[in-house]
Parts: C-alpha cells; sequence; structure tokens
C-alpha cells in the first residue's frame, strides 16, 4: 500500500511537470468550455446550472462542452450534450490548457497554468457564515487543512487562484463585500448576479416536488424535515474529514412520530459513512454526500442545520428552519470565527437541547418574520434567472 501510494505521488508530480511545459504549446478552441464542479466530486451546483442554461441557449449550438469528474466511469455519469472525462488525468490538463472557458465552483490547486486569452469563471459554491481565507482569525501558530498549513500558506493558495479568475460571482451584497477582504479580489471582477444553482428552487412547482419524492424513494404523505449538517474543521483522519454524529434518531422518532421522516444529508467533505439502524426503516432516510442538495431542499418541509451555509439558499423557499448547534461554545471558540452575530441575525432560532428542538418542530414553533428580513438582505438577487444573467456577462461577445 506504502509503495502504491508513493508510485502515484511520483506519477502525479511527472504529469504536472509535463503539463507546465507543454501547456502554452496548446493552442486554444474558442468554442471549448469546461466545467468543474467540487474537484470532481460530480454534476452538480452552479456549474451545472450554468451548463443546463447554456445549452437552451441556440447561440451555443456549436460549442463543446466538457465535464471532468472523478470516476466517472464507476459512477456510471452521462451527461447529455456534454463530454465527461476523467478529473486529474492526461486529458483534464490538455483540455484546462485548450478551452477559452472555465467554469469551476471551487478553489483550484496552485499548479494549475492559465493563458491570459482564457476566461476563468470562479462561480464559488455558498454565501459563508464561518469567516474566509484572509478575514480568519487565528492564532500564529493555527494549522489549516488535513495538511496542516500555516495561515500564510492557506492564505497564498487562495491569492494563487484568484490572480487567475476573470469574474467571480457574488450572490449578493453581503458577499460582494465580504469576497474584497477574504479572497483580495477587486470590486471590478465580482459580478453581483445570485447564484445560478438557486433558479431551480425559485421556480420549483409542486410538481416538481412530488416528483422529487418519488425519486428518493420517499413517502409523498409525510412531513419531510431535511438534516444537513456541516463538517469540522478541526475532525480529520489522514483519509479525510469526519463527523461524529450527534443527532439521536430514536430520539427524533419517538418525538415527532409517524407525521414526519428525517432526510439526512451529509457535507460532501465528510468521508465516514452512517449505517441505518433498521428499526429506523421508514422514518429515516440517509442521502449520499454527492447528492444535488437543491433536490433536497426543494422536496423538504424544513431544515435542521448548524453551520452550513446551507440556510442561506433554503431561505429562499420560506420555510422554516432550524439551528442545531449543540457544540456552540467549542464551535466558535476554537474553530474559524463568524460574519454574522449568530444570535441576532440568523433566520431562525438556535438551539443546543436536542429536545426542546424536536418539540419545536412537532409543535410548528418558529418566527417567519426572521425570513422575512434575512431574504430581503442575502436573497433579493434569487430572481429565478442567475444563470442567464452571468452567461450574458461572460459570454458578452457571443451574445452580441
Amino acid at each position: 500500500m506504502i509503495i502504491l501510494r508513493l508510485m502515484k505521488k511520483i506519477v502525479a508530480k511527472i504529469i504536472r511537470i509535463s503539463y507546465r511545459l507543454a501547456y502554452r504549446f496548446i493552442p486554444i478552441d474558442e468554442k471549448l468550455v469546461i466545467f468543474i464542479s467540487f474537484h470532481g466530486r460530480g454534476y452538480s451546483d452552479n456549474p451545472r446550472a450554468i451548463y443546463e442554461q447554456m445549452k437552451k441557449d441556440p447561440r451555443f449550438s456549436d460549442y463543446r462542452f466538457i465535464w471532468f469528474i472523478k470516476n466517472y466511469k464507476k459512477k456510471n455519469i452521462v451527461i447529455p450534450g456534454a463530454e465527461v472525462k476523467e478529473y486529474f488525468s492526461f486529458p483534464y490538463f490538455y483540455y484546462m490548457s485548450k478551452a477559452k472557458y472555465w467554469i469551476i465552483n471551487c478553489k483550484m490547486p496552485t499548479y494549475i497554468c492559465k493563458k491570459t486569452q482564457q476566461v476563468y469563471l470562479q462561480t464559488w459554491h455558498g454565501t459563508p457564515l464561518k469567516r474566509l481565507a484572509h478575514d480568519i482569525i487565528a492564532p500564529e501558530d493555527a494549522t489549516f487543512y488535513r495538511s496542516g498549513v500555516s495561515f500564510d500558506k492557506m492564505c497564498e493558495s487562495y491569492d494563487i487562484d484568484v490572480a487567475r479568475y476573470n469574474y467571480m460571482i457574488s450572490p449578493n451584497k453581503f458577499c460582494t463585500e465580504v469576497f474584497q477582504t477574504s479572497f483580495q479580489i477587486n470590486r471590478e471582477r465580482l459580478i453581483e448576479t445570485g447564484y445560478p444553482r438557486n433558479d431551480f428552487i425559485t421556480n420549483a412547482t409542486a410538481e416538481d416536488v412530488i416528483e422529487l419524492k418519488k425519486k428518493f424513494h420517499l413517502p409523498l404523505d409525510k412531513k419531510v424535515v431535511l438534516y444537513a449538517p456541516t463538517w469540522r474543521d478541526n475532525s480529520y483522519v489522514a483519509a479525510g474529514y469526519t463527523f461524529d454524529l450527534k443527532a439521536d434518531f430514536k430520539k427524533w422518532k419517538d418525538i415527532l412520530g409517524e407525521e414526519y421522516i428525517i432526510v439526512f444529508k451529509p457535507h460532501y467533505l465528510i468521508i465516514n459513512k452512517y449505517e441505518n439502524d433498521h428499526s429506523l426503516d421508514g422514518f429515516l432516510y440517509s442521502i449520499p454526500a454527492d447528492a444535488e442538495i437543491n433536490e433536497l431542499y426543494v422536496l423538504s418541509d424544513i431544515l435542521i442545520t448548524d453551520y452550513s451555509s446551507v440556510f442561506f439558499d433554503y431561505a429562499v423557499l420560506n420555510r422554516p428552519i432550524y439551528f442545531y448547534m449543540y457544540d456552540i461554545d467549542e464551535y466558535k471558540g476554537e474553530l474559524r470565527g463568524f460574519y454574522l452575530d449568530i444570535y441576532k441575525e440568523l433566520p431562525g432560532k438556535i438551539y443546543e437541547d436536542e429536545k426542546e428542538m424536536l418539540e419545536d418542530v412537532r409543535t410548528n414553533v418558529y418566527d417567519y418574520s426572521y425570513l422575512n428580513v434575512f431574504n430581503d438582505r442575502f436573497n433579493s438577487e434569487q430572481t429565478g434567472n442567475c444563470a442567464q444573467k452571468v452567461i450574458d456577462i461572460v459570454f458578452k461577445d457571443v451574445m452580441s
């Protein structure tokens, strides 16, 4: 196993060196667009929404689209109208060098090279609650990620990527301000359009809800609670981030009763898996971490989360949001810190006690005035046509 890992590292290094030597000699294809979501984890998020909108537009009928996805053959991923190629393969480096347009929602590796003529749209993937990059308040000896890099090195990795951006999507005025300090990006490259992925949420119908429940094999006559906690920066093993589940789903079933079901969706960075207790069959439905969370938003009636930024998007639906922050003292004291005053600015009440929260869910205790104020501030740009707004800006030469 050790020898195999060493061989993989050597091969990867050879690939990167070869790429750096050769990329500038590969001619750019003006009608080639590549898409990457969450480092190749799947077909999702803002890049997916932009791609699907481009496919509807006849002006892009002669364009070539490529998605880079890890283990796409094993996952049996087929994307109508696009080619799918393996992430971090020889074709990956070749087409990164060749494509005129990059549409990506995550920080790219520092070894990626971009030509001046190429256009890099960084869509990002959420309005942040937790502080990002340069905005993180950390002691001098703090380290980041599983690799344990210093604060300066962590910021440098963002700086290298940000220098390559032509455009970065901002979903709201709050992010327009935050991104300028956290990513050290100038205002001119930020496009305040709202998130394309939320077009689906804004435009969803009652028929969509039924079809999605059928897709995930959920009962049609139950209230659906979506539980979507985030990852913890300080909880990991060699292979990835872990999460110590503090939800007692048997208690959830006892308190909520037959009227409800729980859909549990872990964060995509979490590697440990949870096996359903068969006594919870028909009540608890575990959804893979790489599932399209927008679909889960739409089919659910209630969201329970913690420090995840999912609530910014979910609020668009004007449905109740409960914050289960059982480790809040540890989290706010040891980890990154927050942009918002969580006791005053969240669209819902914070709970440290599981039973209290569940009783409020069962009895429909929720103050909707939270959502009115919150959406005015954070979701005014979610107009249902955000993907088209982005395309009109990034591809303005094509649109004219």
